[in-house]
């Protein structure tokens, strides 16, 4: 079969310097917050020299710049803008660098050093009165004062990877709170907080050892692994009245030592402590009402058969009624129940599936919201909407295809983004008064219209479905020859990879351009259990990986076959974390259909990955012990026939590079060949220069065996 001559025609191929670059990405905007009162708005946006922040005020009609990268220093020593807070009444903004406070008080742009400890603070949070803030050291919650600037400590027994107060434990960090700092809540009269106590007595430790340094060095993290015992959680509240003794008052919440408390919320009035209980099965959800004195009990119960997926879109409106959200009829919804409890009738009508509560009105009478259309492809797409929670009228506030989301501010206004998979973002600010101003959002280098465009399309799946798709191709393929391909997948439970917007971490989605104008197809699909397929599709893989997501790619190498420009000898197949893990069951399970695949951070053995995510989905290994054996690669390990590049990094804490030796011993043991690369110091994402390897190497891996 001859071989494929497949460039661009005019435009160069996208180089690795463009895409690693930093010129070569978008610089922003990010980081959009709002200030309490929601006139402003505050982003940053990467210079040559670091991150600048800007400011969009009332009446603007641009942003401007209002501190420049590099602009606030302390002696030689640059104060870093990345983690900035409004305060409360947006006169100051509230600095995290370099392990200390500063506080920037822009009308007399004044810096003020707050903290200056050799230990490092972390989570800081304003009171809602300003006067005050909260902050993590040493896993124990201090407290200071504005004005004073007097520190207090507010608990005593905290110790890291042991007992851990206002704070979480990396498990609850990673799974329940999707890596976003938690750990302490404010009462609405600044006379509270609510705190987390993490007990990690009895967790299980995973050595990772870094040995670049002459001395390696090894760190012990907590990890619970599935199965095995989990932190021991906890919900007080500190009242900041009592001056002699500062006690926290433990909710009861009836606590199961393997329960977990993964949302907490004050009531408007601050009288009452919502807790989010859910047992450690992830079938039962319970909203929890608490008072000051510690009692609880159940507002509202949620059940599943399979497991509860936790999100965001939980509201308690000032009148005392509840927003909730829940997928019970297959698509996520929203729900309004009263203040005690009582079901009153669903807010987003049928034919919407709800991806996020984005906020509301100024008034509390609508709320905004996103959703995608329930149809084919339509989960591709993502539309903002407007429902009024009194009459049902539900308005969409995008009416374009693509990527559309929202920031919603205090009095109503907001930030719409939006992208499609072959255009660059847009911002475009809608005012409380009822102006527009649209951010200029830098897009890279490159002209993304240039570059090979995404196609959507459906395919023929298993069992008469219809699997979505998206697919890039050469843009000159010579008559009668035929080109190779790249598949690329993820495929757990409600993910998705055929989307139609624009990556804020584009180097993925750059490098299948680059390897389309190198000659290759490049095609993505996604399962019967993916978000195209609502709750019903994703309990598919209720405790079994493996089979569906298999089943996707085939059809999606069937599909090639079916191209007459595609040599169907010559496809290969990769994924990273979760698709690292599918790749290797694909390759093992059917052998002689990928010339060749690369799986990276892949899990290898079930058993090894964390508790939360695992038992979701698979349950426990001691109940589920044949779901765990047939899911997990190391069981197919001899199966394997094709060429294989494993990846991983050394210092993954999210799935540990033992998971990569353990397959590669089981190889070893069989005689197999196989190429693995280990990347130093690497966590589960890479930073530039080593994933920058990584892609070149992945490049060179598929020529060798694909061209």
């Amino acid at each position: 079969m001859t071989t494929a001559t497949a460039t661009r025609s005019q435009e160069p191929i996208l180089g690795y310097e463009e895409i690693f670059s930093t010129e070569g990405r978008a610089r922003g905007p990010e980081r959009l917050r709002w200030t309490e009162s929601g006139d402003t708005l505050g982003f940053l946006r990467r210079d040559d020299d670091g991150r600048s922040f800007w400011v969009l005020g009332p009446g603007d009609s641009e942003p401007k710049r209002l501190l420049r990268a590099g602009e606030l220093h302390e002696k030689d020593k640059k104060i870093s803008l990345a983690k900035y807070q409004w305060s409360p009444d947006g006169a100051s903004l509230l600095l995290l660098s370099d392990g200390d406070l500063f506080l920037y008080r822009i009308a007399n742009a004044a810096l003020d050093r707050l903290t200056d400890s050799t230990d490092a603070d972390e989570n800081p949070k304003f009171s809602p009165d300003g006067r005050m803030v909260s902050f993590v050291r040493k896993s124990n919650l201090w407290l200071l004062d504005l004005e004073s600037h007097q520190e207090k400590q507010l608990t005593q027994d905290g110790k890291d990877d042991q007992l851990l107060f206002g704070k979480t434990d990396w498990v609850y960090w990673e799974e329940i709170w999707g890596r976003s700092s938690a750990g302490t809540w404010w009462s609405p009269d600044s006379r509270r907080i609510a705190l987390y106590r993490f007990d990690e007595t009895g967790v299980g430790r995973f050595p990772l050892l870094d040995s670049i340094e002459l001395d390696p060095k090894v760190t012990r993290q907590p990890y619970p692994r599935a199965g095995e015992k989990n932190p021991t959680v906890n919900v007080g509240i500190l009242d900041l009245d009592q001056h002699q003794s500062m006690q926290a008052t433990w909710m009861k919440t009836d606590l199961r030592e393997d329960s977990y408390l993964c949302r907490v919320n004050w009531s408007p009035d601050g009288s009452r402590l919502l807790i989010h209980r859910l047992n450690r099965a992830q079938t039962r959800l319970d909203l929890l009402s608490c008072s000051h004195t510690g009692k609880c009990r159940v507002l509202i119960r949620e059940r599943s058969e399979s497991w509860i997926d936790l999100e965001d879109d939980f509201r308690f409106l000032e009148d005392g009624r509840i927003i909730w959200g829940s997928d019970r009829d297959g698509w996520r919804r929203l729900y309004l129940y009263s203040g005690d409890g009582e079901l009153q009738r669903p807010l987003t009508p049928e034919g919407l599936s709800v991806t996020g509560l984005f906020g509301l009105s100024e008034d509390q009478s609508a709320i905004f919201y996103g959703a995608f259309r329930i149809e084919p492809l339509g989960a591709k797409d993502r539309q903002i909407y407007k429902l009024d929670i009194e009459s049902g009228t539900n308005d969409t506030l995008s009416d374009t295809v693509g990527w559309h989301s929202a920031l919603i501010s205090s009095n109503g206004a907001r930030v719409h983004t939006s992208s499609t998979a072959n255009s660059g973002r847009r911002l475009v600010v809608h005012t409380s008064t009822g102006s527009t101003v649209e951010i200029e959002v830098d897009s890279g280098s490159f002209d993304r219209s240039a570059l090979p465009q995404w196609q959507f399309l459906s395919i023929d799946g298993p069992n008469g479905s219809r699997l979505p798709a998206r697919m890039l191709t050469p843009a000159r393929i010579e008559s009668g020859h035929q080109v190779p391909a790249i598949m690329y997948h993820y495929g757990g439970p409600a993910s998705q990879v055929v989307v139609n917007n624009t990556s804020s971490r584009p180097t993925r989605d750059l490098w299948h351009q680059r390897m389309a104008q190198r000659g290759y197809v490049v095609l993505q699909v996604d399962n019967e259990a993916s978000r195209f397929f609502g709750k019903e599709g994703a309990q598919r893989l209720h405790l079994r990986f493996g089979e569906i997501e298999l089943q996707a790619q085939l059809a999606g190498v069937e599909f090639l076959q079916s191209l007459d420009y595609v040599d169907g000898e010559r496809i290969g197949l990769w994924g990273w974390s979760g698709g690292g893990s599918n790749t290797l069951y694909s390759i093992l399970k059917s052998p002689n259909t990928w010339r060749a695949a690369v799986a990276g951070a892949p899990v290898t053995d079930w058993r090894l990955y964390d508790s939360i995510w695992t038992e979701r989905y698979l349950g426990r290994p001691g109940e589920n012990e044949v779901g765990f054996r047939e899911s997990s690669a190391v069981t197919w390990a001899t199966q394997l026939k094709d060429p294989l590049l494993l990846v991983h990094g050394t210092a993954d804490d999210n799935v540990h590079p033992n998971n990569t030796l353990v397959l590669s011993q089981k190889l070893i043991e069989a005689g197999i060949p196989f190429e693995q690369a280990l990347y130093p110091g690497q966590k589960h994402a890479f930073d530039k220069t080593h994933s920058r390897h990584f892609y070149e190497r992945m490049e060179e891996f598929f020529d060798r065996h694909l061209r």
